[in-house]
């Protein structure tokens, strides 16, 4: 049983041990510096040398050291000493060291083995001493070690086979690390500690050649070769290249390399910061051709070097506030050109659209980026679906078309391996190979906004109020998740941009959530799996360890879900709702409407965190369990529970009234005590869902119960039509239990937030109301159109300034959400910040068959009926395919009376794909630009099951 304990108390309190901060700690005491923040980011021995100093340096080997010797004696507590556990004490100190602590754990490896066995230490360490005296390599020693160790463990303890088998593991291990970890030996020496720079000098020893072919590092060698090396390794064409670090001597590299007529150099600029996601610096530094000698090299080096601190270079630094750091050189093989050029994988001017834009001309890049001769333009239209591409062009020019259509594909490739990123693209052919010559990301199109999500967590056209309290509510409860995470790597991550308005539609920040979703270890797709069903891959083991505590936090919330909701739903939304609900706001003064509307504002905000929490919960659930969507009850979602039961209503009404005109329903049921008996339960039904509306996250949407005449329209067509077949669920298990009781919270949240959003905007009416009879405001839903500070400013002081300027402001805001509303052809993706006003997007779609997400299982045919908004709803009947932007909670009624449903926006967990599983409707999400591409009466087949819409060759209204 002892060995028992010792061995979880290894398993436990060494990783632990390694991922203390200690290094971080004593620089910081130190020297103010956050060794995670600055160089490599490294936590390490090498990092607090570098800088903090030879004291900072000491102090960190002796708290690494006594790690080590800390492993080694804890293992001996529970096992004899020398045994096998004490190696895997080290094994296990390293792992955390790594994975968390941010460092390789050689100190604690080197002083932990010095206690294992001391012999074993002296010998190593003698050979690694002379070793280094003789051969002045590092790399040599730092990996001739790792073999010789293991060999000596034979030679040493032949007849132990499990610990020869430990050092084995902990020398690959250590390896493994050196090949993941960037090394700061390699940072610029003259940028380190004055203390430190000696022993650095002497420890880096002969400098390696770094070339293309290695795994580079960014702080080091600058976005531009690293971008390269990361290119190369992913096997696309680059030319063979070498690199100078800042400030080291180009020597050895003038000796390696042999440049000739025959075989011409470029040398060319890498600057720290150059080419990122922050500043292109296009032209800012040097770049020399066609270099024939050694001496020319030489001087070509100290040009580029140089050119870092040209003044134009300087200012150019200055006015985008990018700090002054070093240059780094990168030497390239020169591509003989017979055609050359840019690519741009979007469009940099109209900053929408699917074009590929390319500028290229016979012979050298150069005279493309000089901009001293015209190119030739030509857009590229790529379109994969099915694993299968097409390449359209607009353009013609002495380039052949087949050189562009490669070009095409390759700029679209690289924004996809760098995760949608718009690319510009640097490239050169020389008669065989198309040569990548260079990539970086298009900052003016930064950030990147989408619609996916967001077009489904907040539909439609977005009023300024709703804006003003949706937005910091969900980009706050967003960010509050993403810290649980991601702890101290959340620093300088600002949550307040997740969201913004173009157009008057929100958009989500894809290149904020991609960096998110980096730090945690996560693919990008992962709030598209999370939300909208989207497929998603692995994460990598170790950023999985990395971000366990945080992971291991919000999995508790995730587990004290339905407790923690509970609870509040008893204690606070019970209570809050009430106390709002249950008073005549006509008795009220504006202080008193704007105290009630600050508490439902507080209850919002713990709602929200459910209304998020929720839906992620019981997608990671489905996902896990693999539960279909056909297998799930929605029947607590509210407008599901509202639909069945108005379809109970007018089954019962049906009895009644064996024939009827659809104008006299209601005086006829009026009649009978039995139909008198159903409008009474009608009207209940819309007082107990009349919190509804057409969009359940907009404010400025009437309710149900404001404006209950649709749903009495539908009421009287479900009478008119053949019950509609409801979707059979499969017999409860065990798997599909767990997964339908985070559902059914879902549903309960999505009715606790529906009621409080409803009586949020009765208050608002309320407050409008006293407005309109005041002066203030002139028609009734002007104060949508206010900001909730805004609101406040009015009731707290009647703020003079903003009064004298109110209904010109509002004005301004109708005129500029009316111009916003007719737009039809909103963009999915938009680039910067500033977008331009959409224009009829130019794409390129398979002749007959779109293609979107799969959201509701069945085939349907029948004519196409686009649906832009709920203001004239059409007649349809189930030979109705229809069309939509997006669903919301509000389109149920109309889903309902169609025979398929194609939308624009969603996924498999949307209200459209719900209620289309709840009464067997084929239902297809995510189709792109559908409400324009399809047109009415055109006649379609949907499959649900495959997720496609296939066009008929009937293509025309008849």
């Amino acid at each position: 049983m002892r060995e028992l304990w010792g061995a979880l108390t290894i398993l436990i309190v060494c990783p632990f041990l390694g991922a203390l901060p200690v290094i971080a700690w004593i620089t910081y005491a130190l020297k103010g510096r956050q060794l995670a923040q600055i160089g490599t980011k490294n936590i390490s021995v090498s990092a607090a040398f570098y800088h903090g100093g030879t004291i900072a340096g000491v102090l960190a080997v002796l708290s690494e050291a006594l790690k080590g010797i800390g492993a080694v004696f804890l293992a001996r507590a529970f096992f004899p000493e020398g045994s096998v556990w004490e190696l895997l004490a080290l094994i296990t100190l390293v792992f955390g060291r790594y994975s968390i602590g941010r460092g390789a754990g050689t100190t604690n490896v080197v002083w932990g083995l010095l206690v294992h066995d001391p012999l074993l230490s002296i010998f190593i360490g003698l050979l690694a001493i002379i070793s280094f005296t003789l051969l002045q390599s590092r790399i040599f020693v730092k990996y001739g070690v790792l073999v010789v160790f293991p060999l000596f463990m034979v030679i040493l303890h032949a007849e132990d086979f499990p610990k020869i088998l430990a050092a084995v593991a902990l020398a690959a291990l250590l390896g493994w690390i050196y090949k993941k970890i960037p090394d700061d030996l390699n940072l610029p020496l003259q940028e380190g500690d004055a203390q430190s720079q000696a022993v650095f000098e002497y420890l880096r020893g002969d400098r390696v050649i770094l070339s293309l072919d290695d795994e580079l590092d960014t702080a080091l060698v600058g976005q531009k070769a690293s971008t390269l090396s990361q290119i190369k390794r992913w096997g696309y064409s680059v030319p063979k290249g070498w690199v100078l670090v800042p400030g080291d001597d180009p020597e050895k590299l003038l000796n390696f390399l042999q440049p000739s007529d025959l075989s011409p150099l470029v040398v060319r600029s890498s600057a720290i910061g150059e080419d990122s996601e922050q500043a292109s610096a296009a032209g800012q530094y040097q770049t020399l051709l066609h270099v024939t000698s050694k001496e020319q090299l030489q001087q070509a080096i100290t040009i580029v070097r140089d050119s870092y601190d040209y003044p134009a270079a300087v200012q150019y630094r200055r006015d985008r506030g990018l700090p002054d750091s070093a240059m780094a050189v990168l030497i390239q093989q020169q591509v003989q050109s017979a055609y050359s050029g840019v690519a741009f994988s979007r469009d940099p001017i109209t900053q929408q659209g699917d074009a590929v834009v390319i500028e290229a001309l016979p012979g050298s890049p150069t005279q493309v980026v000089s901009g001293k001769v015209t190119p030739e333009q030509y857009r590229a239209f790529v379109v994969e679906a099915d694993n299968l591409s097409s390449v359209q062009l607009e353009g013609t020019g002495r380039v052949p078309q087949a050189i562009i259509k490669q070009v095409a594909y390759l700029a679209r490739r690289i924004e996809k391996r760098y995760l949608g990123v718009p690319q510009d693209i640097e490239w050169s052919y020389d008669g065989q190979s198309l040569w990548l010559l260079q990539a970086r990301p298009i900052t003016t199109l930064l950030p990147i906004w989408t619609r996916k999500i967001a077009a489904e967590v907040i539909p439609g056209v977005v009023h300024p109020l709703t804006w003003s309290i949706n937005r910091p509510l969900t980009c706050g409860v967003w960010g509050d998740i993403f810290s649980l995470v991601l702890g101290d790597r959340a620093t300088g991550l600002d949550f307040t941009e997740t969201a913004t308005l173009h157009y008057s539609r929100a958009y989500f920040n894809a290149s904020l959530l991609g960096e998110i979703f980096l730090r945690m270890g996560l693919p990008p797709e992962s709030l598209e799996f999370l939300t909208r069903g989207a497929k998603m891959t692995k994460p990598p083991l170790q950023s999985t360890f990395k971000n366990l505590p945080g992971l291991m936090k919000l999995l508790q919330q995730e587990l004290n879900l339905e407790k923690d909701f509970k609870r509040d739903y008893q204690k606070v939304f019970i209570p809050g709702l009430s106390r709002l609900a249950n008073e005549s706001t006509e008795e009220l003064e504006p202080a008193e409407l704007l105290e009630r509307i600050d508490f439902n504002l507080e209850l919002l905000r713990i709602g929200t965190y459910y209304s998020i929490l929720a839906p992620l919960s019981a997608a990671i659930r489905q996902g896990i369990f693999r539960v279909k969507d056909e297998q799930i009850d929605n029947s607590v979602t509210p407008e599901v529970a509202a639909l069945r039961s108005l379809r109970t209503l007018a089954a019962d009404a049906k009895q009644i009234l064996a024939e009827c005109e659809p104008e006299q329903v209601f005086d006829q049921l009026k009649q009978t005590p039995e139909g008198e008996k159903i409008l009474y339960e009608l009207d209940e039904l819309l007082e107990d869902y009349g919190y509804l509306s057409d969009v359940g996250t907009n404010i400025a949407v009437p309710t149900w119960k404001e404006e209950p005449q649709p749903i009495r329209q539908l009421f009287v067509q479900l009478i008119q039509l053949s019950e509609p077949e409801k979707a059979v669920l499969e017999p409860s298990k065990r798997k599909r239990g767990i997964v339908q009781k985070r559902i059914d919270i879902k549903g309960r949240v999505t009715e606790v937030y529906s009621r409080l959003l409803a009586v949020l905007r009765w208050k608002f009416l309320a407050l409008e109301q006293i407005w309109l009879q005041s002066g203030w405001l002139k028609q009734p839903g002007d104060i949508f159109f206010l900001e909730l500070e805004e609101v406040r400013l009015l009731v707290v002081d009647a703020n003079t300034e903003l009064l004298q300027h109110l209904n010109q402001m509002i004005q301004f805001r109708r005129s500029q959400f009316h111009q916003d509303s007719q737009i039809e052809q909103i963009p999915l993706v938009v680039y910067g910040n500033i977008p331009p006003h959409p224009t009829t997007a130019v794409g390129v779609y398979s002749d007959q068959i779109l293609q979107g997400i799969p959201a509701s299982h069945g085939q349907a045919e029948g004519r196409i009926k686009v649906v832009r908004n709920l203001q004239n709803l059409p007649e349809i009947d189930k030979d109705t395919i229809l069309v939509v932007p997006y669903t919301d909670s509000g389109w149920a009624p109309l889903l309902v009376r169609a025979g398929g449903l194609i939308a624009e926006a969603g996924g498999r967990l949307s209200h459209g794909a719900i209620v289309a599983r709840e009464y067997g409707i084929p239902a297809v999400m995510d189709v792109k630009g559908a409400t324009w591409i399809l047109q009415d009466e055109q006649r379609v087949r949907i499959d649900g099951s495959r997720g496609t819409v296939e066009l008929s060759n009937d293509l025309r209204p008849d």
